[in-house]
């Protein structure tokens, strides 16, 4: 019997043999130093860490690859196909195009970043609701920088709730008329979208199908196959190694509207 995986990401050693068996999907949140009254210290990462995380993917032969790549078959045949990960940031921060982006390009990854539609070029009103440090989130003229340095966005809804919490015609608005938004405002499409705080049910999970959306990602750790439901993508949460992963999720989860 295998041991079981850690349910954060800090190093591939871990996770070689698993990331072998499918497609890994990789989430961050926040990049750089902490502010200080930071509640969840362990989703800064260091741009020095995010840098050797991904330096040894490339030396370990991953390429970065878009989500829609989860709706592909496993490449199979005799020559060996390259690795694959997916590279995913929620919520839209501005410190991940100041630490992230001259990283991503240097390595030569791409990425994608799930926006709060509503909240570009303001600031993570609903961490600061429970007691968060403001963090500014990167606003139009920053978000065409991402774009324009060849990544990628989707959709975190328009203003970040508990999307199981919100009546059908709610969780309906946030899921579609972000789309519509963000199309809009950019002018890309966006066809992948992210639950926030991994919030969802079958009945959320069927709303972003209607929406028009290719994909969407929890945060349930785990490997895709092509077995996964492409509207209940897994991922595993890259952060500083900590003991305490499991209160912080479950200070995240105990969260009431």
């Amino acid at each position: 019997m295998q041991p079981a995986l850690p349910q954060y990401y800090s190093s591939l050693a871990p996770f070689r043999a698993a990331f072998a068996t499918g497609l890994p999907i990789l989430t961050y949140h926040k990049l750089g130093p902490r502010p200080r009254r930071v509640r969840l210290k362990g989703i800064y990462l260091s741009a020095q860490l995010f840098e050797r995380q991904l330096a040894e993917l490339r030396a370990a032969g991953f390429i970065s690859t878009a989500l829609s790549s989860a709706l592909e078959p496993t490449p199979t045949g005799a020559t060996p196909a390259p690795r694959r990960i997916v590279i995913t940031f929620d919520d839209g921060f501005r410190n991940v195009l100041e630490h992230g982006l001259p990283v991503l390009v240097r390595h030569g990854f791409k990425a994608i970043q799930f926006l709060v539609a509503d909240l570009i070029g303001r600031t993570n009103e609903w961490e600061q609701r429970e007691g968060e440090a403001p963090e500014p989130l990167m606003d139009e003229a920053q978000v065409r920088e991402w774009l324009a340095a060849g990544m990628a966005i989707g959709s975190h809804t328009r203003t970040h709730p508990w999307l199981t919490r919100l009546s059908a015609e709610r969780a309906r608005e946030e899921i579609v008329a972000s789309k519509r938004r963000l199309e809009d405002r950019f002018g890309v499409a966006v066809e992948h979208f992210c639950y926030p705080y991994g919030d969802h049910n079958q009945a959320v999970c069927d709303l972003v199908g209607a929406a028009g959306y290719r994909t969407a990602c929890t945060v349930e750790p785990g490997v895709n196959t092509a077995q996964t439901p492409p509207h209940a993508l897994r991922r595993f949460t890259a952060r500083y190694p900590s003991r305490n992963l499991k209160a912080i999720w479950q200070r995240l989860r105990r969260f009431t509207p």
